[in-house]
């Protein structure tokens, strides 16, 4: 069972729906809007699926499809200009030679023949073969003849820094770098110099493969999670909701179970074992479950474990006609000033209207988009704010302006447009994510320290989420719940070999 504090599953992916009944003439009409993820690829069930790509394995594992509108251009607003970005960003005509010329073309090219043995090593090793317990042997075994035409010193690179593959290919151009470390940061909430190569040969054969397309979740982020739970119920599952866990009991250093804020005086005993997706902050910081059962040293150090900061965000439900949003791109990245770091605040921010593909998300001659700020939002200011309050609403206004004037730069008049918005904060997302200080995600830098895996001291205890997996939010929660999935008890493993079986098939 799944058991969910909120009354929607998918946490930072779940969707929600707001009703106006001003639109249209008094007709009114319900706006539909993704709370957070909104580039996905590889979902898409018409393409075959690659096996380093978490989510999609997932939904093969479970039988469950995704509708998508697949798409290939998304918008970049730069310092030096606009621009339309594609699989051709790197070729010549392409973004790169636009900006830069044909030097750095060269630059480019260089980088990516360097990323093919890393995306081979990558690809070799699906994330549906990995658990965390001796069966490991059975299931990775299988596929450790993929590695015998690699070179070993290449697979090491994988967890180094990605600005020594950068600066090893002999990339010198400057925007070359600054747009290196912006897919860094979205990707992993940190620039080059602290994401690991694994995460970017993924995330780059994603973006530049010449058959590379990215997918617009017909319904938003929501029918993904719908597809989740219908996996969960069809394999006799449940996911139970409003059912806020107060307490993971430990009897004789094993979890037994947990107990509900709603019903504290009944346990709920596991059949084989307790996973938690609380952030590692929050499993030590809550109360949630008695830190003097773990070792002082582990506690220590998950605690200490490097926090991103959080962000701003605003959704926008606003008027257009379908052929002024077919003019759009359905995202956009914006960056304000090369020569200011992408991790200072309000420099970067990323923009989504899935309505450029998606009509299903607004009533007619309606869009629907949200704006943010990652990982840059500063939670110093915001913490001793009450919520609700005439300081807390300036502050709104106050730290939601740089986003309104990157709005502007792409629909000059949204805000007259707009017929409804809201605009979240640090508190929003520590309250709505039960995140601590509303991160947004793990600042783990490559070369310093390494992701954790699921186990802990404790027996038949793991844990999941982005705060023990690379990368940021739905990819590092996919993979690390699959590992934790797999890893609960040695009888999974059958039932794991089959599914691999199938797909070295494929």
């Amino acid at each position: 069972a799944v058991l969910e504090s909120h009354y929607a599953p998918g946490g930072a992916a779940h969707g929600y729906s707001v009703s106006n009944k001003h639109v249209n003439d008094g007709e009114g009409g319900t706006f539909t809007f993704d709370t957070g993820p909104s580039f996905f690829s590889g979902l898409n069930s018409d393409i075959p699926a690659k096996a380093s790509n978490p989510l999609r394995s997932l939904l093969d594992v479970i039988g469950e499809t995704v509708d998508c509108i697949p798409y290939t251009t998304f918008g970049l607003k730069f310092p030096e200009g606009d621009f339309v970005h594609s699989p051709k960003f790197g070729l010549p005509n392409g973004v790169i030679d636009q900006v830069s010329g044909n030097k750095a073309v060269d630059q480019w090219n260089k980088l990516m023949k360097s990323m093919e043995p890393l995306a081979k090593a990558v690809d070799a090793m699906p994330t549906l073969a990995i658990r965390a317990d001796a069966g490991v042997a059975l299931t990775a075994g299988m596929f450790l003849p993929n590695f015998a035409g690699l070179n070993p010193l290449e697979n090491l690179k994988l967890t180094k820094p990605f600005s020594k593959i950068i600066n090893g290919a002999g990339v010198k151009d400057t925007f070359i770098q600054n747009w290196l470390d912006v897919l860094c940061f979205c990707l992993s909430g940190v620039p080059s110099d602290g994401t690991i190569p694994a995460e970017m040969a993924m995330m780059m054969g994603e973006f530049y493969d010449e058959d590379a397309i990215m997918d617009c979740p017909v319904g938003g982020a929501q029918s993904i999670v719908d597809a989740l739970v219908r996996g969960i119920e069809k394999n006799g599952g449940q996911v139970i909701l409003k059912s806020h866990v107060d307490e993971i009991c430990i009897e004789d250093g094993q979890a037994v179970g947990v107990r509900l804020k709603k019903n504290p005086d009944r346990m709920i005993r596991a059949k084989k074992g307790v996973i938690s997706n609380l952030s590692i902050w929050d499993l030590m910081n809550s109360g949630i479950v008695d830190t003097d059962q773990f070792p002082e040293s582990f506690v220590k150090e998950r605690k200490e474990t490097p926090s991103c900061p959080s962000f701003m965000h605003i959704h926008v439900g606003f008027q257009m006609s379908k052929e002024e949003l077919s003019k759009l791109q359905a995202h956009y990245i914006y960056m304000d000033d090369w020569e200011r770091s992408v991790t200072e605040e309000e420099n970067c921010a990323l923009i989504s209207i899935p309505s450029v593909h998606d009509e299903t998300l607004a009533p007619t001659n309606h869009g629907v988009l949200h704006i943010y700020t990652p990982a840059t939002e500063r939670f110093d200011r915001w913490e001793n704010v009450q919520r609700n309050t005439p300081e807390y609403n300036q502050l709104k206004e106050e730290r939601s302006a740089f986003l309104w004037g990157v709005l502007e730069k792409v629909i000059p008049d949204i805000r007259q447009r707009a017929v409804h918005y809201q605009v979240g904060t640090p508190l929003t997302h520590q309250r709505f994510l039960n995140r601590h200080r509303g991160t947004y995600g793990p600042a783990i830098y490559a070369g310093e320290a390494s992701f954790p895996f699921p186990n802990t001291p404790i027996k038949n205890l793991l844990v999941c989420g982005d705060s023990c997996f690379p990368g940021i939010g739905v990819p590092a929660v996919s993979g690390s719940g699959m590992i934790a999935a797999n890893s609960v008890s040695l009888d999974s493993i059958g039932r794991q070999l089959d599914v691999l079986q199938k797909l070295k098939a494929q």
